[in-house]
């Protein structure tokens, strides 16, 4: 990987994920990714949701010992954050022009080129999946594969513009005021894990209230901005020729929406998996009931999950890379019969199963 002038690179030691963290100078404006693993291991991209990054999105996936043997066993993940998302940032100018959609999208496409990736697998959340999904129309050679995670493709109705636009006077008035975060909550997360019988909040609650605290809220809003006025991508989905697993929470906002996106994708390279009682932020609430359509997914493309106990030579080695045929998927493992229309999370399974 060689850098040029117009891009620097920051070697820092992160918790909890580890990894080294890059800012990547784009023609759009800086951007910050986190690389984790082996930069020989084929390439996994990550977006989050608003106000989110890639330790509030994607930690609860990655810290089950499941995923991250196929995941991180497989992959080095490139986590992107949107501008002025990531571990403390600084409020981005005013002096900046505000991004659109399609900037942030071509985005993604400097920082492959930063990294000297050609074709990569991409993971994002609900408006981080709008922006991969944008990004994969745009630059249909470079994506083998989507994993959408309540994913949004229309533009906003009248209700999510106007909702947005509040969440905006708020984030501009009073920045990460109380009455904010219970909004995002609400977009994240399922009201069975947000109310509670005691009274008590749960660690997942907990622990992302304490993040969004650190959030620039001017950040966040300019990004919000971009999403309010997305364009809508229904054309553009009949065309989508990566194959594409998608994830829809049942008690997200967002759930008809995801829905009608994967019936617009051509149902022989999409799957949808739709997990009960859960908000949008699968990646959080229900991790595990991601893992065996992951698995199912990613065999696809040759990926296999690391044996806990395979033999020491054969530790630490990179995965076979994916077959030449990687653009075949068996229809079995991507049929709604075999990932499950009605996913119930795992732990909601165990009962009945023991």
């Amino acid at each position: 990987m060689g850098e040029s002038s117009d891009s620097l690179s920051i070697d820092i030691d992160l918790i909890p994920l580890g990894g080294k963290e890059f800012t990547v100078k784009t023609s759009k404006g800086s951007v910050s990714v986190l690389v984790c693993g082996d930069q020989e291991k084929p390439a996994l991209i990550t977006y989050p949701d608003v106000a989110l990054n890639y330790v509030s999105c994607f930690q609860g996936l990655l810290f089950c010992p499941e995923a991250a043997s196929l995941l991180l066993h497989n992959f080095c993940i490139y986590h992107i954050d949107a501008p002025g998302h990531e571990l403390g940032a600084d409020v981005i100018s005013s002096d900046e022009p505000l991004l659109c959609v399609d900037d942030l999208a071509d985005q993604v496409a400097e920082v492959l080129d930063f990294f000297g990736l050609k074709e990569v697998l991409c993971l994002g959340v609900t408006a981080g999946a709008y922006i991969l999904t944008l990004f994969a129309m745009k630059y249909k050679e470079r994506v083998l594969g989507l994993i959408l995670v309540t994913p949004i493709c229309r533009a906003p109705s009248w209700a999510e513009w106007l909702y947005n636009k509040v969440l905006m006077n708020l984030l501009y008035f009073y920045g990460m005021c109380s009455l904010l975060k219970e909004c995002l909550l609400q977009r994240y997360f399922s009201k069975e894990l947000r109310g509670s019988v005691q009274g008590a909040e749960s660690d997942i609650i907990l622990t992302c209230r304490r993040l969004l605290d650190e959030r620039q809220s001017l950040n966040v809003m300019r990004f919000l901005q971009a999403i309010n006025v997305r364009q809508d991508l229904t054309e553009g989905l009949k065309n989508l020729q990566c194959k594409t697993l998608i994830f829809a929470g049942e008690s997200s906002p967002f759930h008809a929406e995801s829905v009608y996106m994967s019936t617009k994708i051509d149902r022989k390279i999409c799957a949808l998996v739709e997990v009960q009682a859960c908000g949008s932020l699968v990646t959080e609430e229900h991790p595990n009931s991601m893992i065996f359509p992951l698995e199912c997914f990613l065999m696809g493309f040759g990926y296999q999950r690391q044996q806990y106990f395979a033999s020491s030579s054969s530790n630490g080695s990179n995965p076979a890379s994916p077959s030449g045929n990687h653009s075949c998927i068996a229809p079995e493992l991507l049929s709604p019969a075999s990932l499950g229309i009605k996913l119930k999370p795992i732990r909601t399974r165990v009962d009945v199963e023991i």
